[in-house]
């Protein structure tokens, strides 16, 4: 049987009562989702404050590399056209 330590690592995301999207609050040690589920609503939503709890293998996220920043992101700021000042508003106009 599998100890401990050789769990994998799951993330913990909680929707709170009065939010629309899921935070990162911790992470939990489980054989399979289903324990990673129950562990997690254990652990994080003692107090009644979560209305959806998601659970994600750690090894299955894929993050972006910070050194990778400009290649990512600065592509963005060459198209003017995503900007408003691009446009102009006629003078009907004055609350967009």
């Amino acid at each position: 049987m599998s100890t401990r330590n050789e769990w994998p690592l799951w993330e913990v995301f909680i929707r709170s009562r009065a939010g629309l999207d899921h935070k990162h609050c911790g992470s939990v040690h489980a054989p399979d989702g289903a324990l990673a589920l129950q562990a997690a609503r254990d652990v994080y939503t003692r107090r009644q404050e979560g209305v959806s709890i998601w659970v994600v293998r750690a090894d299955q996220i894929i993050a972006s590399d910070p050194g990778q920043k400009a290649e990512l992101f600065d592509p963005m700021e060459d198209k003017v056209y995503r900007h408003p000042t691009f446009y102009q508003l006629p003078d009907d106009v004055n609350h967009i």
